[in-house]
């Protein structure tokens, strides 16, 4: 067992936790924090996107050992104090960027890293940044337009 600390959304964790432990088995099973969701176990699909350190990691193909002493936000710790969504997250409501809600919360932290960390500057950019995240409902156009709304709201 190796015992793992770290801030998970603002507060400090420490668990033990076998070596071989996934970061995404560890939010989920450790943490119960099942926002993040396991959908391809390869990193291909997208769904398990969380924050280490302000930057958007696949939690399934990252050693929860790995994060030791990071920052670690999923898509529980986004929204603001007060319950009030982050600006990505309304944006996705607001624009019907999701249908089955799967993606959908590695699909917001995806987009917030894009805003924050990448150039989002017209659609292809946004596209092209998101090609790393499946989406097997929507076609993709919603999505664009969440993300365009949503940086316009974090911008301001």
């Amino acid at each position: 067992m190796t015992l793992l600390t770290l801030t998970v959304n603002g507060k400090s964790v420490t668990r033990e936790v076998p070596p071989q432990t996934l970061l995404v088995e560890f939010i989920r099973q450790h943490l119960e924090l099942t926002g993040t969701h396991v959908g391809c176990d390869t990193g291909q699909c997208g769904a398990c996107t969380v924050h280490i350190d302000g930057k958007a990691v696949k939690s399934c193909s990252m050693l929860a050992v790995h994060a030791q002493g990071a920052a670690l936000t999923t898509i529980e710790g986004v929204a603001a104090a007060d319950g009030a969504m982050h600006p990505m997250q309304a944006a996705f409501n607001q624009c019907h960027g999701l249908q089955c809600g799967f993606c959908t919360p590695g699909m917001v932290m995806s987009s917030i890293d894009l805003v924050q960390n990448h150039d989002c500057s017209n659609e292809a950019k946004i596209r092209e940044a998101l090609e790393g995240n499946l989406c097997r409902c929507t076609g993709y156009q919603n999505i664009v337009k969440a993300v365009q709304q949503g940086a316009a709201a974090m911008k301001s």
